[in-house]
């Protein structure tokens, strides 16, 4: 049974130290991203990785620390405006709904959006369905659990 979702939320990416962080629900786009800055593919002791500094620097939730993960691929993908560009895909957990699921994020470049993450109809498909009219299901669903949690 597909789980409703809303046209925002927030979500956790344990892996990434990153908790309640907005997301958009983006059926327009098949892969889903997330935004950092200064990414860069390098190798050492003969293994490849990638190193990036998580999210917007004015978004409250930067750290500015520095990952390095060789948990993540190159592949080629249209761009928000169709074009075809080789991206970096980290390859990662977002809990949701209080499910852990595999995800992959293709390293973005920050945008003045208030949503560091966009999900995908690749993460999507066969897990939730859309209701736009809806937001932060799963957020307040969190919430709920833990206020009962207190009694």
């Amino acid at each position: 049974m597909k789980t409703l979702i809303g046209r925002k939320d927030k979500a956790d990416f344990p892996e990434l130290l990153l908790t309640n962080i907005n997301v958009k629900i983006n059926t327009g786009a098949y892969t889903s991203s997330i935004h950092c800055n200064d990414f860069q593919e390098l190798e050492e002791d003969g293994e490849t990785y990638v190193e990036f500094c998580l999210l917007n620097p004015t978004n409250p939730k930067h750290s500015g620390q520095r990952i390095k993960t060789k948990h993540f691929e190159k592949k080629v993908i249209k761009n928000a405006q169709g074009e075809l560009e080789e991206s970096l895909i980290l390859k990662t957990i977002v809990v949701i709904f209080g499910q852990e699921h595999l995800i992959d994020l293709a390293l973005r470049t920050p945008t003045d959006s208030k949503y560091p993450v966009s999900l995908g109809r690749k993460f999507l498909s066969n897990r939730f369905m859309v209701d736009t009219s809806e937001r932060d299901l799963s957020f307040k669903r969190k919430q709920n659990y833990r206020s009962r949690k207190r009694y």
